[in-house]
This record gives structure tokens, C-alpha cells and sequence, in this order.
């Protein structure tokens, strides 16, 4: 019987299937997105989450734990200071799996998107800002080119008049 033995082997040895999702956990910390088959990205959530909810202790013992899974400074500072912060006050659900339509072409393998919730968020506000900057600036600069304009109509009729 098969009670109690939860997960997926994903036809790898255990060694294999640890690499295989550290990487990938490295990957989605990266990126904020990454494309695999259903079956790799739900399990995947089992790493990443608990990830994220380290990054949200945010104390050296969590920096180490988060260390052992990725094994990069550089990802484990970005986990802890700017992802981890994202998702204070969420208690989980930090990943969100989207099934693809179209399966994978040569082994017909279901795709899956699997992605951080709101890693995309933030992402869609920051390109918003930038166009609502440029939108402001474009509408302030006819305004300016306006004023100097009724200055010199100004001083134009003041020297008329003069």
C-alpha cells in the first residue's frame, strides 16, 4: 500500500529530483516566472513556499535554511529583501499554477506556467508608473511652451504701447 508516501517521482532518483527543484526553485526566484509540465510545477510549490514564508521570519537562521535549498548569496539576499516583503500579512498561496493549453510538442507532456503571485503585480504597477510619468510630462510641456509664448505676446504689446 502506498499510505503516507506523498509526492511525485517524476521517474528521477531522490538526488535527482532534489536538483532538479532547486534549480527550478532558483529559476522562479529569478525570473518570477518559469514554463514546465503540471506535474513539476505543483510539486515545486512544495519548495518555494516554504521559502518565502522564511523570507518572511527574515532572521539568520532562516537565511541559512533558505541557503542550504539555494545555495546562492546573491538569490537569498534578493529572497529576503525584495520578494519576501511582497508577501507580508499573506498567510501562503504564494505561487499560482496556470495550466497551458497546448501540451508540450514530442511527448505530449501537459504544460503548466507556474509563477509568484505578486511578484506579477508588482511588476504590472511598475511598468504603469513609468507611462502615467510620461503621460504627466507630456501634458506639462504644452502648458510650458504655452506660457513663454503669452510672456512674449506681453512684452510685445508693452513695447507697442511704450
Amino acid at each position: 500500500m502506498r499510505h503516507r508516501k506523498s509526492g511525485r517521482k517524476l521517474n528521477r532518483s531522490s538526488s535527482h529530483r532534489s536538483a532538479l527543484f532547486r534549480n527550478m526553485a532558483k529559476s522562479l526566484l529569478t525570473y518570477g516566472k518559469i514554463r514546465t509540465t503540471e506535474a513539476k510545477a505543483k510539486e515545486l510549490r512544495g519548495v518555494v513556499e516554504p521559502l518565502i514564508t522564511l523570507a518572511l521570519r527574515n532572521d539568520l537562521h532562516a537565511r541559512r535554511q533558505a541557503y542550504k535549498v539555494l545555495g546562492s548569496h546573491q538569490l537569498v539576499k534578493r529572497l529576503f529583501d525584495e520578494i519576501g516583503p511582497k508577501f507580508v500579512g499573506v498567510p501562503g498561496g504564494y505561487t499560482r499554477v496556470l495550466k497551458l493549453g497546448a501540451p508540450r510538442p514530442g511527448d505530449n507532456a501537459p504544460m503548466a506556467v507556474i509563477e509568484l503571485t505578486r511578484l506579477g503585480d508588482a511588476e504590472a504597477a511598475a511598468k504603469e508608473a513609468p507611462a502615467k510619468e510620461v503621460a504627466e510630462e507630456k501634458a506639462a510641456k504644452p502648458a510650458k511652451k504655452a506660457a513663454p509664448k503669452k510672456a512674449e505676446k506681453e512684452e510685445a504689446e508693452d513695447a507697442a504701447e511704450a
